[in-house]
């Protein structure tokens, strides 16, 4: 936390904004992590963060209410638009689920393109205000600025993580597990495993909402094509490679992917499609359970290397 609250003070101003936009995206996974347990992959993640996103300015632009008002709402809408959209979707499983979401959220993102009126069409909305923390005779903080709102981000996303943290190892959020290992037998003792899919795909779809909201206060402008299947696909490939085993997966496999997007971005830009595509195929092939398993894969390696023989585990020994 130390050498994170430091960062802003030494990167360079695009740093600072690769810093925070991987704020933003760490809020984005982790909340799709949430349908992930529960044993689907939806393709409207991110155009439920544009619901959230388009929301919060549009409530902005035309009625004046306050950033710190809209934002909140903007979340809610776009919880609100995932429960609607799970009463078709949850009618089916996988693979079909898979592209029914994608049906969905192309058709709600392809009328924000079609219609200018209100949703700005594909130029989308500009001239977004930034949030602004003003106690007259007290304080005045423009979070417009990058530092402001660098700190912002992190206590904002730091409190998502704590909250879906504790809600999936909570008793309720270990439903969301079970109707995904064991869904027949929790049907079986009375376990609604709908429910709680439409629960998970709920609160996924307030968090994406907040995180949306984030990044269009941010910017200061939004358009349909952030929130297409390009960032869809990149939300796979860093939940899949970091691994869906673990709460700390999708944040590892989003922080060291992005830091080697960021570093390709320049050298071999027309590259990246491929080496996201080489990255997700080595994973599946050498690491199942994601990233976050290496460090188990080379730890016997280790041991051997400076003259330790591994132990056997607990269950080896157990079944010997």
């Amino acid at each position: 936390m130390a050498v994170i609250c430091v960062l802003p003070f030494i990167v360079r101003p695009y740093q600072l904004d690769f810093l925070i936009f991987l704020f933003i995206n760490i809020i984005l996974v982790v909340s799709f992590r949430l349908i992930s347990i529960t044993g689907e992959f939806s393709l409207a993640h991110a155009v439920l963060m544009g619901c959230g996103a388009y929301a919060s300015t549009m409530l902005n632009k035309y009625t004046g209410l306050s950033p710190w008002i809209t934002m909140p709402f903007g979340a809610c809408v776009a919880g609100t638009v995932a429960y609607l959209l799970s009463f078709p979707l949850f009618r089916m499983k996988m693979f079909y689920f898979l592209i029914a979401s994608f049906a969905a959220g192309e058709a709600i993102r392809l009328c924000w393109t079609r219609f200018r009126d209100p949703f700005g069409g594909f130029r989308g909305i500009r001239r977004i205000p930034s949030l602004e923390i003003d106690i007259p005779g007290v304080i005045y903080l423009d979070l417009g600025f990058p530092v402001p709102f660098y700190f912002f981000a992190l206590i904002v996303g730091l409190a998502c993580l704590v909250i879906m943290y504790r809600l999936e190892h909570s008793r309720f959020g270990l439903n969301f597990h079970a109707t995904h290992w064991q869904d027949q037998l929790c049907a079986s003792v009375g376990v609604n495993c709908r429910h709680f899919r439409t629960t998970a795909f709920t609160i996924a779809g307030v968090f994406a909402g907040l995180a949306g909201g984030l990044l269009a206060h941010y910017l200061g402008s939004i358009n349909p094509n952030l929130f297409g299947l390009t960032l869809m696909l990149y939300v796979l490939v860093w939940t899949i490679a970091g691994g869906l085993g673990s709460f700390a997966g999708p944040i590892i496999g989003v922080t060291l992917l992005s830091i080697l997007d960021e570093s390709v971005r320049s050298s071999a830009q027309e590259f990246r499609p491929a080496i996201y595509g080489a990255v997700l195929i080595a994973t599946m092939l050498f690491l199942p359970q994601g990233i976050e398993s290496l460090p188990d894969k080379l730890k016997p390696h280790f041991l051997r290397l400076i003259g330790r023989e591994p132990t056997a585990n607990k269950s080896t020994d157990a079944g010997s």
